[in-house]
């Protein structure tokens, strides 16, 4: 019979378990981190203040990226024809901003119970200089009044 080569069991060594324990948790160490980095970084572009007009104008937020909530002022919406670039202002009621805005007025945004979201940025000359514009619906369901008889 012809000899049968020996097997040699060190030749069929395993990874050991301490190894492969140790890439587990390297692993799980690298998918933690990318996690946290990605649920940082979203929340972290997720978070721009709200201010009201007045706010605005009072604290001069300049240089960081805002929301600005308020109504238009009536008759004060204007764009010179074939262009897209909009001015306008907004209130809260008391006190005006003056908006500057390149781009496309969505739907509602002549809406006189309409609340407009500006977002952007305000600089050193007073006005808002808007990158994105949203407009809250106004409600179509209102209560009816309430008569004393």
């Amino acid at each position: 019979m012809a000899n049968k080569p020996a097997i040699d069991p060190a030749a069929m060594e395993q990874p050991t378990s301490s190894t492969a324990k140790t890439r587990l948790v390297i692993a799980v160490t690298v998918l933690g981190i990318a996690l946290a980095y990605f649920l940082f970084t979203a929340f972290q572009s997720a978070q721009i203040y709200y201010y009201t007009v007045g706010e605005v104008v009072t604290d001069k937020p300049q240089a960081q990226l805002v929301r600005v909530n308020g109504k238009l002022v009536s008759d004060s919406f204007s764009r010179v024809a074939g262009e897209t670039k909009a001015r306008f202002e907004l209130t809260d009621g008391s006190t005006k901003l003056l908006m500057i805005y390149d781009g496309i007025i969505p739907d509602l945004f002549f809406n006189p119970h309409s609340e407009i979201v500006a977002e952007g940025q305000y600089n050193e000359e007073g006005t808002f200089h808007v990158d994105d514009i949203l407009v809250k619906c106004p409600s179509k369901y209102t209560g009816k009044p309430v008569e004393n008889t």
